[in-house]
C-alpha cells in the first residue's frame, strides 16, 4: 500500500464547477503517513503504467521531509474553464487578486469564435495590466497553432506565453519558429520517455512542472537542475492536500519569474481542508494543510467508487 500499518484510505468525489479536462467530478484518494498527508489522483484515462510516478509522489508525500522553502508566498494564476465569455470574466473578477489569467482554448465541440471571445472577456476583466496565457492541450496542429496563436495574441493585447499548442515535440519546436509568442511544454514533459528532449529541441521557452505526474517533489526538482528553462508550477486538479506538494515546489526554486497554476481548488465546488488553497492579493501561503474530519466526509465517495479506487491503487502499486 501506499503506507505501512494502519493509515486508512479516503476515496474522494468532489463536483467541479465547470467541466474541465473533459471532467466534472474530481476523484482521488488521500492517505496519512509518517510525512503527513499525501494524494493519489491520477485522471481515469491514464493506464496503471502511466499512475506510477502518481504513485511515487504520494509515497514521499506520505513518507519523506520536503525541501527547505525559499519563499513564504506564491503568485498564481487564475484558471479560466472553456466557458462563455461571461462566466469567464466571473472567474477572472473572484480570483482574489490574480494579475495573471489562463484561459483553456480548443476545447472539443467549440470553435475558434468561442476561444477568441473567451480571451476578449479575460482581457476586459483584468484590465490592460495583466497577463493572458492559454492552454490548448496538444489539439492544434502547426498551421492551425500559428494561425490561432496570432489571432489569440491580438484578441489578448500579447500573450504571455502559449502551453501546448500541438501534442509532438516536433511540432512545437516548428511552431515556435513561425511566431513571435513564446511556447510552454506540459504534456511534451511530465508525459515523455525524455522530458529533456523539449529542451534539446529548442521547442519551448517555459517548463510547465506538475509534481503528481513527474513522481514527487525531487523528482521535479532534478527537471528543474537540468532542462534549462524557466519553470511554472501547476497542479492537476488536486485538493489542497495535493496541492501542498506543487506549492512546496515552488518555495524550493531558486527562480520563480512566472504566476503559477496552483489556484484550482476554486474549479472544484468542496475540498477537504477547512483553510483551502486560495490566493489572497494574487498570492498562496507557503504552508501544508491537513484534512478536516467533517470535511473529509462530506466529499467520501460511495461504495463503488470507493472500492474501484482500492483496486487501481492496487493495480498500480504492483507495477511500481
Amino acid at each position: 500500500m501506499i503506507i505501512r500499518g494502519d493509515g486508512a484510505i479516503h476515496v474522494f468525489a468532489v463536483a467541479m464547477r465547470a467541466k474541465f479536462r473533459g471532467i466534472d467530478v474530481r476523484e482521488g484518494l488521500l492517505v496519512q503517513g509518517p510525512g503527513g498527508w499525501a494524494e493519489f489522483s491520477p485522471f481515469w484515462d491514464y493506464d496503471h503504467a502511466t499512475c506510477v510516478p502518481w504513485l511515487r509522489a504520494a509515497r514521499e508525500a506520505a513518507y519523506d521531509i520536503w525541501p527547505k522553502p525559499l519563499r513564504d508566498r506564491i503568485p498564481v494564476n487564475c484558471t479560466v474553464p472553456a466557458v462563455d465569455p461571461a462566466r469567464a470574466r466571473a472567474v477572472v473578477a473572484a480570483s482574489n487578486g490574480c494579475r495573471t489569467a489562463k484561459v483553456k482554448v480548443a476545447e472539443p465541440g467549440q470553435t475558434e469564435h468561442d476561444d477568441l471571445a473567451r480571451v476578449e472577456a479575460v482581457r476586459e476583466a483584468l484590465g490592460p495590466d495583466g497577463h493572458i496565457r492559454v492552454d490548448a492541450n496538444g489539439a492544434w496542429d502547426v498551421d492551425t497553432a500559428v494561425t490561432m496563436i496570432g489571432r489569440l495574441d491580438k484578441e489578448a493585447r500579447g500573450l504571455e506565453y502559449v502551453e501546448q499548442p500541438c501534442a509532438s515535440v516536433e511540432d512545437l519546436a516548428k511552431v515556435r519558429r513561425k511566431v513571435g509568442v513564446p511556447i510552454a511544454a506540459d504534456e511534451s514533459i511530465r508525459r515523455a520517455e525524455d522530458p529533456y528532449r523539449v529542451a534539446r529541441l529548442d521547442a519551448a521557452d517555459v517548463a510547465v512542472l506538475k509534481v503528481q505526474p513527474l513522481g514527487g517533489i525531487r523528482a521535479a526538482l532534478r527537471i528543474v537542475e537540468q532542462i534549462g528553462l524557466p519553470v511554472v508550477v501547476s497542479s492537476a486538479l488536486e485538493t489542497s492536500i495535493g496541492l501542498a506538494t506543487g506549492v512546496a515546489l515552488a518555495a524550493a526554486l531558486p527562480d520563480l519569474p512566472y504566476a503559477c497554476g496552483l489556484a484550482t481548488t476554486q474549479l472544484l465546488c468542496a475540498d477537504v481542508v477547512a483553510d483551502s488553497f486560495v490566493p489572497v492579493d494574487g498570492e498562496l501561503s507557503v504552508v501544508r494543510p491537513v484534512p478536516d474530519p467533517d470535511l473529509l466526509g462530506a466529499v467520501a465517495a460511495d461504495a463503488t467508487t470507493h472500492a474501484r479506487w482500492i483496486d487501481r491503487l492496487a493495480a498500480v502499486e504492483a507495477l511500481a
